[in-house]
């Protein structure tokens, strides 16, 4: 309660002069994300998103200077009136409640992809100007899909892997990993989907939760925003998308052209990787931080898994593994229910 009472006066101190309040200062909680983050609206005019974002669990300090430099580069993040990096306190402009994945089924949705892509194109073409940020290498790899077999397997599903099936398992991890080190690396969002980008005024598109912010392989967050762990589309509709977006790339000099098939490949092992570590992320915030709603999203994403890897001589072993093994398992859940696409 205390703290409370101190993060509503840091609040009321910090109000920038372009802001008024009438009365009694409010906040209203927001749903949160997949972080230790808290977010309060404010009831002033205009309203600010107040943060309380802990320091020691939180990357506030990679946040507020990939805001300010993005939007250095041309995208639209939100303004930062305040902070207090001691107690990890934030006010950030109000970007509204439309998710870019609230919008797809009420205006254009290519004209909507056309404009995450365009702003996709800005992060990557910013990667020789971008600050010191962390590398995502076979060691950062290897940590991300060590949370398949500790959250996923070990922890939800009670499946402890025998010998063979770890050798099956770094195999398969080796070649995902080949797979991300032979492609061009560029800055990486990193978490670059439906839920992280926003419809303002004038359908201009903001961007959000970019402090995790990474030099990595350049079809990663294509892979994110187009096979998105929320939003699902048609894997023709996907496929187009992804070679309209090769070309983007090459005319932006920022590919140098490549077979179609070799770029969907890099496509495919990179939606591997991250949807692997997405499960084992998903199982993590069900069991240790009590936010099981993400187990109604795993389904859609144990389907990217097996559909990507039904596709190549290097992944077929890891398809029939989780299809005789790991899918009996997930139909025992109560929670579990096969995708109907």
């Amino acid at each position: 309660m205390q703290d409370q009472q101190f993060f509503s006066q840091w609040i009321e101190r910090s109000l920038p002069s372009t802001v008024t309040s009438s009365g009694l200062l409010q906040l209203e909680a927001l749903a949160g994300d997949a972080g230790f983050r808290r977010y309060f609206r404010s009831n002033t005019q205009p309203s600010v998103i107040a943060v309380n974002s802990p320091p020691k669990k939180e990357k506030n300090a990679e946040y507020v200077g990939l805001s300010l430099f993005l939007q250095s580069q041309g995208l639209i993040t939100p303004t930062i009136h305040a902070v207090n990096f001691t107690h990890g306190y934030m006010l950030v402009e109000d970007f509204g409640g439309t998710l870019f994945g609230q919008q797809l089924e009420v205006v254009d949705s290519g004209v909507l992809y056309d404009q995450a892509e365009t702003e996709l194109i800005k992060i990557q073409r910013a990667t020789d100007k971008a600050p010191a940020i962390p590398l995502h290498d076979e060691t950062k790899i290897d940590q991300e899909l060590a949370l398949f077999e500790q959250w996923f397997l070990k922890s939800l599903l009670n499946y402890h892997l025998n010998s063979d099936e770890k050798a099956l398992l770094d195999s398969f991890f080796t070649a995902i990993k080949n797979s991300a080190k032979e492609q061009p690396q560029v800055m990486i969002h990193a978490d670059y989907h439906s839920r992280n980008l926003m419809i303002l005024e004038q359908n201009k598109l903001g961007v959000i939760d970019f402090q995790d912010a990474m030099l990595g392989a350049i079809t990663y967050d294509l892979v994110s925003l187009l096979k998105d762990c929320y939003v699902y589309w048609p894997e023709s509709w996907v496929t187009k998308r992804a070679l309209a977006y090769k070309q983007r790339l090459v005319s932006a000099g920022l590919l140098v052209d490549v077979a179609d098939s070799q770029f969907l490949k890099w496509f495919d092992f990179m939606g591997l990787q991250r949807h692997i570590k997405v499960l084992g992320i998903f199982s993590r915030l069900a069991l240790r931080d009590s936010k099981r709603g993400y187990l109604n999203d795993m389904p859609l994403v144990v389907h990217y898994c097996l559909e990507a890897s039904s596709k190549y001589p290097q992944t077929e072993a890891f398809n029939h593994w989780f299809k005789q093994t790991v899918l009996p398992l997930l139909a025992q859940q109560s929670w579990y229910s096969d995708k109907e696409l």
